[in-house]
């Protein structure tokens, strides 16, 4: 396994990149939306590859045999949880390959998707996980409450940051 650090760069629409973020999300959670498609689902990922602010698609890239390949993705995005749709903005669709977690890939991300809200002038960030609590914690996120969401029990968390 390669040694370097991951570098984090923005995801843009036109990246060889978008394809494979795009398939690990879908996988990881497609079937909570069985009324989107895959191409819908990669569309909609585009679509959230903005310039700068809300939206934003992150990915972490490795040197691997020469060439950049993707460990890791989040994304900023204006809505995540649509039962509440008066919450903004979400840090949303954090994912890091099995085979390259426990190497602080998914935290930087997080660091990444807080600096790009806290640039546009958002006060703070929600999020929802089924699991992760203890990593966002971590970071500095605060559980809010646990909720039923699309069949799984998950827990809305915030962390806010001055301005």
């Amino acid at each position: 396994m390669p040694s370097s650090l991951p570098v984090l760069r923005r995801l843009r629409p036109d990246s060889p990149h978008l394809e494979t973020l795009a398939r690990w999300t879908y996988t990881a959670w497609g079937a909570r939306y069985p009324e989107e498609s895959w191409p819908q689902w990669r569309d909609d990922m585009r679509r959230q590859c903005g310039e700068q602010g809300v939206p934003s698609v992150f990915v972490a890239l490795a040197e691997e045999a020469g060439r950049e390949i993707p460990v890791g993705t989040a994304s900023l995005t204006a809505s995540d949880l649509d039962t509440r749709p008066e919450l903004t903005p979400w840090l949303a669709s954090v994912f890091v390959p099995s085979a390259w977690r426990g190497r602080g890939i998914a935290s930087a991300l997080v660091e990444r998707v807080a600096e790009e809200a806290r640039a546009a002038g958002c006060s703070g960030c929600y999020l929802y996980t089924p699991d992760q609590q203890a990593l966002y914690a971590r970071q500095g996120w605060q559980a809010q409450e646990a909720l039923d969401y699309r069949g799984e029990r998950v827990t809305l968390m915030w962390r806010g940051w001055s301005a």
